[in-house]
């Protein structure tokens, strides 16, 4: 089909970002594409993920295959959700197609997504969090082509997920619909084979939920000081970004 219209959405791990491909995935009119450079990011790093074997197997796994796919790959609908991770993309590999996309920025308190970050993943450092990767790519963004990229904040998607996906779908030039807000429960055939380790609890969902906001200090107390410091330097660019939220 010509005249695709794709839309990237970049964030770290833990942010929402798949309650909000669930959300996209339920129009007709949107394919979707979970996470394309994520056996290329394996493959490079040697990150021992869980799956690590699994995943590279599912995916290309050349950065610039990739990148190509992401602006060129074939598509049947008039619109392509992307969903990638900030982290994934190292040493640039961004700048040959980001620029060819209309792109998104999914934000989220620090201190939530550590949180969740921890539950799933035992070994972990700040660079794994991607809020430093995610500021280079709002960055890169506005330095290219002379304006932010649209970002959204995890919080307005739970406490108020209508007016955020209509603000959204506004910025992005689409029409929205109602359906967005509710999804069905259980794994989807477009989500990447690393799902059934990473979703089970977005899996048990029809919904955005409720913002977890409130538990905020109790996370913050039972944080390490290694967590501490992993929240300062992430606040540095989270903050900024978070400026121009719409």
């Amino acid at each position: 089909m010509k005249n695709i219209k794709r839309i990237a959405v970049w964030s770290g791990p833990r942010n929402l970002s798949t309650a909000l491909m669930r959300s996209f995935g339920t129009r007709s009119d949107f394919e979707i594409l979970d996470e394309p450079f994520y056996a290329a990011y394996l493959k490079k790093t040697g990150v021992q993920h869980p799956m690590f074997d699994e995943i590279i197997s599912s995916q290309i796994s050349d950065y610039k295959e990739v990148a190509d796919y992401c602006i060129n790959g074939l598509v049947d609908k008039p619109y392509q959700y992307q969903k990638h991770m900030t982290h994934h993309m190292i040493e640039n590999y961004y700048e040959d197609f980001i620029l060819s996309l209309k792109n998104v920025i999914l934000i989220r308190k620090p201190e939530l997504v550590l949180n969740s970050y921890k539950k799933k993943n035992k070994s972990y450092e700040f660079k794994d969090l991607g809020f430093q990767q995610l500021y280079a790519i709002y960055e890169f963004i506005f330095n290219r082509l002379g304006h932010f990229p649209t970002v959204i904040d995890s919080d307005d998607l739970q406490n108020d997920p209508e007016l955020t996906l209509r603000k959204l779908c506004n910025s992005l030039e689409i029409p929205f619909f109602i359906s967005m807000l509710n999804w069905s429960s259980g794994s989807k055939k477009y989500d990447g084979i690393w799902g059934v380790h990473w979703y089970k609890e977005i899996n048990k969902t029809t919904s955005f939920g409720k913002s977890t906001i409130d538990k905020l200090d109790k996370i913050n107390k039972k944080m390490s000081q290694k967590d501490k410091n992993i929240i300062q330097r992430a606040n540095e660019f989270y903050l900024k970004i978070l400026e121009k939220k719409i």
